[in-house]
């Protein structure tokens, strides 16, 4: 069993990511291994929200140079949970 910090890395605040929240939608960065299931159970025991679902899409990592230095950035999953109209809202996104 995978704790629910080692499942959810961090919260993505970019500008997609607030539009989205009026619709009860938030994003996050989240372990490449997790399952939607378990990324489920983590936000539900983090937060203390009712989650209605989860969808998940791997990110590919960008090609970046640094002078004659090649290499790409890390690939990543990330997640888009959706909760449910009686669920309050997430805290860490409030000040937003």
């Amino acid at each position: 069993m995978t704790a629910p910090q080692d499942i959810i890395i961090k919260p993505l605040v970019t500008e997609k990511g607030t539009m989205i929240m009026e619709e009860k939608k938030y994003a996050f960065q989240v372990a490449r291994k997790a399952t939607k299931v378990e990324i489920r159970k983590a936000v539900e025991e983090l937060f203390g929200v009712n989650v209605k679902a989860v969808n998940t899409l791997n990110v590919r990592g960008k090609f970046k140079r640094m002078g004659v230095h090649r290499g790409y950035r890390p690939d990543w999953k990330k997640a888009v949970v959706t909760l449910t109209e009686d669920s309050k809202p997430i805290e860490i996104f409030e000040g937003l």
